[in-house]
């Protein structure tokens, strides 16, 4: 017998636009999308609640955040996966990528001890079905850490394996171009004194001066040797894009200017940013707002990046603040994403999909996640 599950009364978010209607779900796919009301007595009735496609994020930092709670503590894997699991899934996103680091970073140092044990308990539990969301790897090559390419080599063949992206986290370049800024952040984070932050950008400046081009040529080698998709990130000028251009990359994630993104554009790099970015209405790290390139055209994804529910709140906000249409700004976190990583069953809602759906309901404080389905069973 098969599974049918029938959502009524919805505004359903399409390709193209928004209907009254209802849709059925027969076994995890998508069969009937119909405007109007269903005279079915099984139907669930969304009392004129938005349906949107189940969301997918590229990038979330979420998973470390349960893992490494506070300097110092370090929680047991996988009830910490299972936690972040939820804060996933609880948000609307059905399909995750979580960025795992490959190769420390100041303050950091635990990644590196971490990253195994966390790729291990990601997959187990994907494989045994207790996940709600379905969980994907991310990996974040940190070319200016002289421990990335033994990371990268422990963890590039796991098959959860889907994106990978080329960082370069020296003071004075991409993401910190302002050292000011970078003095800021480090100070306040690691309580840094004057002395300890000018040998650590002294560090990090030499490293990238010896290993970071090798770095990023053996990152690239070894991502189109597996046909994973590569990223860059970060990145500040059009020298930056076209370097990324001529490594194969496809994404360009975060990139800081606007500059940037025009390039990223011109060459066909999809261009990613942060939810917390458009949410809070500008970058943490005094670089380009996410809004900017929204309303300019320079927008084609955004992701979580450390909060997960930032995705559907600023999926609306596209549409609120930016002049995107509903169906468009769900593209930008759903459909182009899947599309992006090859994920052609998902990201949409249509006919044969997934049944990969989320009611919300649209509140004056914002969108209010009610329900979550992940091939038609009920997550969250």
């Amino acid at each position: 017998m098969k599974h049918e599950l029938i959502l009524d009364n919805a505004r359903v978010i399409l390709r193209n636009e928004v209907i009254d209607g209802h849709v059925v779900v027969r076994d995890g796919t998508i069969a009937v999308i119909d405007t109007g009301r269903c005279r079915s007595a099984a139907a669930r009735d969304l009392d004129g609640d938005f349906l949107t496609p189940g969301l997918v994020d590229v990038h979330t930092d979420n998973a470390e955040l349960h893992l490494v709670p506070r300097p110092g503590v370090r929680w047991p894997t996988r009830p910490g996966v299972l936690a972040h699991d939820a804060a996933i899934a609880t948000a609307g996103i059905t399909t995750v990528l979580d960025a795992i680091a490959c190769g420390s970073d100041y303050g950091k140092e635990w990644r590196k001890d971490i990253a195994q044990e966390t790729i291990t308990g990601i997959s187990e539990l994907q494989r045994s079905g207790h996940f709600r969301a379905d969980h994907l790897l991310h990996l974040r090559c940190e070319i200016v850490a002289e421990d990335m390419t033994e990371s990268l080599t422990q963890t590039i063949d796991n098959p959860l394996v889907r994106l990978i992206s080329i960082m370069d986290h020296t003071p004075g370049a991409r993401q910190f171009v302002d050292i000011d800024k970078f003095r800021v952040y480090y100070k306040g984070k690691h309580g840094l004194n004057d002395q300890q932050v000018d040998d650590m950008i002294a560090t990090r400046q030499q490293l990238q001066t010896r290993i970071a081009a090798q770095q990023r040529q053996l990152v690239a080698d070894m991502c189109h040797a597996r046909g994973i998709t590569l990223a860059t990130h970060d990145d500040a000028t059009s020298e930056h894009v076209d370097e990324a251009v001529k490594f194969g990359a496809t994404m360009c994630e975060f990139p800081t200017t606007v500059e940037a993104a025009r390039a990223a554009r011109k060459h066909g790099l999809a261009t990613i940013m942060g939810g917390p970015n458009m949410v809070r209405g500008g970058s943490h790290s005094g670089n380009v707002s996410a809004r900017e390139l929204a309303e300019n055209g320079l927008l084609d994804m955004l992701t979580s990046d450390y909060i997960p529910a930032s995705l559907m709140q600023a999926a609306w906000l596209l549409h609120a603040q930016s002049g995107f249409s509903v169906p468009e700004a769900f593209d930008v976190v759903a459909g182009q994403p899947a599309r992006a990583l090859g994920l052609n069953d998902r990201g949409v809602i249509e006919t044969g999909r997934r049944a990969d759906l989320v009611r919300i309901h649209r509140s004056e404080h914002g969108p209010v996640v009610r329900r979550v389905w992940r091939q038609g069973m009920e997550v969250a």
